[in-house]
């Protein structure tokens, strides 16, 4: 997860807050495997947590939360990337999938 922020920094010269977000296009360190590595990172931690704890609740609460990345990234993040950043991030989403 550090990785992604300090590439969001480095290369994209931006931040994760949304005041301040990459102006460029990340697509370097593990942006180069999946559109979306930090919410990767956040659901592998809690379907990780639901695992370890054998807890119903932690599983239902790590879906819940992935439902709404999916739909955040989908509804919100990937119409606002390609009004941005246009024909990179067509090339970029041909390339790279969105989860795996």
């Amino acid at each position: 997860m550090l990785w992604c922020v300090r590439d969001f920094y480095v290369s994209g010269k931006g931040t994760l807050a949304p005041w301040a977000p990459p102006q460029n296009l990340v697509i370097v360190g593990l942006y180069r495997y999946s559109r979306n590595p930090m919410y990767v990172t956040v659901a592998v931690i809690l379907l990780g947590w639901a695992a370890a704890f054998r807890s119903v609740g932690l599983l239902l609460y790590a879906l819940a939360v992935i439902v709404a990345f999916h739909l955040r990234v989908v509804l919100g993040e990937e119409p606002w990337l390609a009004k941005q950043h246009g024909a990179a991030w067509q090339q970029y989403t041909r390339r790279v999938r969105r989860w795996f």
